[in-house]
């Protein structure tokens, strides 16, 4: 889907129309840059490829300095392809918040909060205190059993452990877009969106 590379700021609330207090994640999306327009004859599929916030030259190895080169552009941190555009898009173009609608809804994607190593209560809401789950009397937030006896003979993959949690892909569907502040390069979408202050978000329309 086509869509523009952001960057979450925080979050916030405004009220609507009928007084409610709706909670907002404030997002600075572009301006992105066009840095590489795919097409079938050249790499077998279309695509345009987008670029977003600034990135220092001593930080930018030749490779890259050289693909923003060609487009005319500074060296830039991330980089993302969105397909089916509808219209046609030339290298050095650029793309703003405008491309956004107010009372329209959004896909965001994101890496979430890393929440290091974590037990079963919290990575995969287990019953703990109170549930005594699969019947530990003396340890509430132990994960029981996890598997048979001599058949199978081994613990079954998936089992739900213990173990790293967060710091995955993220995708949020049919966000709405609250507001759109074109002189600021920002979006309010109502609700949460996935990943810390300062994380790159990815807005698909």
């Amino acid at each position: 889907m086509p869509g523009l590379i952001g960057k979450k700021i925080g979050m916030t609330s405004v009220f609507s129309a009928d007084g409610k207090n709706v909670p907002c994640t404030v997002i600075e999306a572009g301006p992105c840059v066009v840095t590489q327009v795919k097409t079938v004859e050249t790499d077998g599929y279309e695509a345009v490829q987008l670029a977003f916030d600034e990135k220092r030259e001593k930080s930018t190895n030749q490779p890259q300095a050289g693909h923003f080169k060609k487009a005319s552009t500074t060296p830039k941190r991330k980089v993302v392809e969105f397909a089916e555009f509808e219209q046609e898009f030339k290298l050095g173009d650029t793309l703003g918040v405008d491309y956004f609608e107010e009372d329209t809804f959004v896909d965001i994607t994101g890496i979430s909060k890393g929440k290091g190593f974590q037990g079963v209560v919290k990575r995969h809401g287990f019953g703990g205190v109170g549930q005594s789950t699969h019947g530990q009397h003396n340890r509430l937030r132990a994960p029981g059993s996890i598997g048979a006896a001599s058949y199978p003979a081994r613990v079954f993959k998936g089992m739900r452990m213990a173990g790293r949690t967060g710091g995955d892909r993220v995708k949020v569907e049919n966000l709405k877009v609250i507001k759109v502040i074109p002189e600021n390069n920002l979006i309010l979408v109502k609700g949460s969106v996935p990943g810390a202050k300062g994380s790159y978000l990815i807005i698909e329309k």
